[in-house]
């Protein structure tokens, strides 16, 4: 019963005093089996008591040799401490040791490439629901492809740490982890043949605000409403903070003479911050984020969008936000960041057929962002299931883009058809597409599907579409005076539009009605 006493003690001294730290630790994130990013300086941090000095040596596995790396650092009042690695290339395994009042020693290092992975539940889903996954994790013998998976955790207020370590890929580790995760990674390692690190968070029917820091909010003008929502909680919490350490204090109190004649207990008075929770702004951020910021990463991809169906092209400004918060926080500049576009779907529910088409359109226009790449998936989703089986062409799609753009492999065509501009022709409309790859195809040697097109009366309807050269020309009888096309407008539509390297085109219009 004491310990019970001292736990909610040590819980109330949390709002009165820093916290002291009588040895040094690392966050999770830092332990044995991960890996560092190669090619850039890598920050390694912790907590001491304050004023301790810490000592940080990189050495091969061999106890016998000498550090090729040492540094010491000390930490400061509150007893953080951080120092960087050096520019390392890929390599290893190493072994990590950091020294002060007592010895942690980190095993099996390596140094290669560590990708952040989030999303809601279609970059949650795991290699066990995706196809064919007996074979596939069966087949998950890959010792340096490395995974974090972080546990679901909300919160209202910044978190330093997370509940989990880092694994070896084997058949036991990758039954849960994301599939789209892991299919990336492995195609990076296939083609790179560097240890690839993987760090999994993300939680199935989240919207995008709660994994946005509040500097990514600040960063876009047309979300100062949610800016302001969070300056508000914030203060909301710390103005109750008086009155509620003083709630806690009686109860305390009253605990402690419960326990001492076995009398009734109460519970202890709620003390949850309004942002803490999976649907509020920045809640995931502050538990499943920023515990591992600044852990050195080369790039993220994202998988998400069905739980902000009704926003519209507003999610493209939502996008910018966590783009811009991601790489502002983590102080490593425009990192790439690869997404999703999603698959079509059946939503019901009486939603609108148009709206995942407007989400479609708010995610290409996420390509305006600097070191940014959109995976299409027109061809690879099921009307009937929000979550496709096939993840294993998702995350290769987006390993595309990670090769040619991030890793300059010139020999890899990344994208499927982008919608570049249109000129009307008489009674006909020519379309100009970006990443033709090597020549417009039908996927199916049929005649091209889902275009339609519309004249002065703004109505549409449905369009022939020929392949001329590297152009697609799109007509109808009826229309004499055509202004406008679309196409792939539905959430039904699949349509057969793909380049000669098999990836599919993005849906588009070409009017603002």
């Amino acid at each position: 019963m004491r310990r019970i006493i001292l736990f909610f003690i040590g819980i109330l001294l949390l709002f009165t005093q820093p916290v002291a730290h009588a040895e040094v630790t690392l966050p999770h994130v830092i332990g044995s089996n991960m890996v560092l990013q190669r090619d850039i300086e890598v920050p390694i941090w912790g907590w001491a008591a304050a004023g301790e000095e810490i000592t940080i040596t990189l050495r091969t596995e061999d106890e016998n040799a000498d550090p090729f790396f040492s540094t010491t650092a000390v930490a400061d009042m509150k007893g953080d401490w951080r120092v960087k690695l050096p520019t390392m290339e890929a390599g290893g395994p190493y072994t990590l040791r950091v020294t002060g009042s007592n010895t942690l020693k980190l095993t099996n290092v390596l140094v290669g490439e560590v990708w952040i992975c989030s999303g809601q539940s279609n970059m949650e889903w795991s290699v066990r629901a995706s196809k064919d996954n007996e074979a596939e994790i069966a087949a998950a013998d890959y010792p340096k492809i490395r995974l974090f998976d972080i546990p679901h955790r909300p919160s209202g207020l910044l978190q330093q740490d997370v509940q989990a370590n880092w694994d070896e890929t084997t058949p036991e580790t990758i039954e849960n982890f994301s599939a789209v995760a892991y299919y990336f990674g492995r195609k990076l390692y296939k083609n790179l043949d560097v240890p690839i690190g993987l760090i999994s968070t993300n939680w199935g029917g989240t919207r995008i605000e709660p994994w946005t820091p509040p500097v990514g909010f600040a960063s876009v003008p047309a979300l100062e409403s949610i800016s302001k929502e969070i300056q508000e909680a914030d203060a909301s919490y710390r103005e109750q903070l008086p009155e509620k350490m003083r709630e806690i204090e009686v109860w305390i109190e009253r605990t402690r003479k419960a326990l001492e004649t076995d009398t009734r207990l109460t519970q202890m008075p709620d003390n949850r911050h309004p942002l803490r929770h999976r649907a509020r702004p920045t809640g995931l951020y502050n538990g499943m984020v920023h515990p591992i910021v600044p852990y050195a990463i080369r790039g993220a991809i994202w998988y998400q969008g069905e739980s902000n169906l009704q926003d519209g092209m507003l999610y493209h400004e939502k996008m910018k936000a966590l783009i811009n918060g991601w790489r502002e926080v983590w102080g490593q500049g425009d990192f790439p960041f690869y997404f999703v576009q999603l698959a079509p779907f059946n939503y019901g529910w009486g939603a609108s057929p148009f709206l995942l088409p407007a989400i479609w359109e708010a995610q290409a226009a996420t390509l305006s962002i600097p070191r940014t790449g959109m995976a299409v998936t027109t061809d690879v989703g099921n009307l009937k299931d929000i979550h496709p089986q096939n993840k294993q062409e998702v995350g290769r799609r987006l390993a595309l883009w990670a090769l040619a753009k991030t890793y300059a492999r010139e020999d890899v065509t990344y994208s499927g058809p982008i919608y570049k501009s249109m000129v009307v022709e008489g009674d006909t409309i020519r379309l100009s597409f970006d990443f033709i790859g090597n020549g417009l195809i039908a996927r199916d040697e049929k005649p091209l599907t889902w275009f339609e097109i519309a004249g002065e009366n703004k109505q549409f309807v449905e369009a022939n579409a020929m392949i001329d050269g590297d152009t697609i020309v799109v007509s109808n009888n009826a229309i004499e005076n055509p202004v406008a096309v679309r196409f792939g407008w539905h959430q039904s539509a699949e349509p057969n539009l793909i380049n000669k390297e098999g990836l599919p085109a993005s849906p588009f219009r070409t009017h603002l009605w």
